[in-house]
């Protein structure tokens, strides 16, 4: 398969975070991580201002999950962005389709897990990416907003990333949209206890902004990423020396 990984994760990286490991195999374990950074950083570098969606790889086509996050894709290539996803199946797949047949940019950050997780045929470039926290942090790089539509325990731990990132400042204040209020009642009622508690105050409340509207996700992202980071589209020069190409 083209762009296919080099090797599965072998048994001593997956266990890398609940073992020691000898001097010599966690410096090489560094070189990993720094090459698959690298790796990641040069073959993203010319897909412009991205949208990040993030969701279930469960949802088929039938559902109204599904059917909503291509909506959402094809309007967020609209309005200029590519759009980013896992570049898995389900919502990951919806949102690319979305963008694709809008005539926008689709890309996709691919896990390598002990079942394999083909790319979605909705993507015009993709990277597999071996560790996850390599992969959260190109899933956040590149994007001036976030769409979380709804998901699993994966797409619970991509929304407090980035959402810890906003609120401590390591990243600008990019809009994070939650999408569909039925869905996430349960999370937004426990969202409310951590303030009434005040384990998080009235200010971290703006960061969310919570919609069953695709006319209001599409508004809140032009006044709170396009209109606020005054975003226009960048046109790179590749370095023929770093065997660099545009987009393809």
């Amino acid at each position: 398969m083209k762009n296919s990984p080099r090797y599965r994760l072998s048994k001593s990286e997956s266990l890398f975070v609940t073992e020691p490991l000898t001097r010599i195999k966690n410096l090489l374990f560094t070189f990993k991580v720094q090459y698959n950074f690298i790796k990641a950083f040069r073959r993203m570098h010319f897909i412009g201002p991205c949208v990040t969606v993030f969701g279930s790889a469960r949802f088929g086509p039938e559902t109204a999950h599904y059917q909503n996050a291509e909506k959402i894709g094809a309007e967020m290539a609209k309005l200029g962005f590519t759009v980013m996803t896992g570049g898995g199946p389900g919502i990951m797949e919806a949102a690319n389709k979305g963008a694709y047949e809008a005539g926008g940019y689709s890309v996709g950050c691919n896990i390598i897990l002990p079942i394999e997780q083909k790319p979605n045929p909705y993507l015009h470039k993709w990277i597999y990416i071996p560790y996850f926290f390599v992969r959260k942090v190109i899933l956040v790089k590149y994007s001036y907003a976030f769409i979380v539509m709804p998901g699993g325990i994966g797409t619970l731990d991509e929304l407090f990333e980035a959402l810890t990132l906003i609120q401590t400042k390591m990243i600008n204040g990019f809009p994070l949209v939650v999408f569909d209020t039925k869905y996430h009642k349960e999370l937004w009622h426990h969202i409310k206890i951590m303030e009434k508690n005040e384990s998080i105050s009235q200010e971290d409340m703006k960061l969310l902004f919570v919609t069953d509207s695709v006319e209001e996700l599409v508004e809140h992202i032009k006044k709170y990423s396009i209109k606020k980071f005054g975003l226009k589209k960048k046109i790179y020069k590749a370095k023929w020396w770093f065997g660099e190409t545009k987009r393809k």
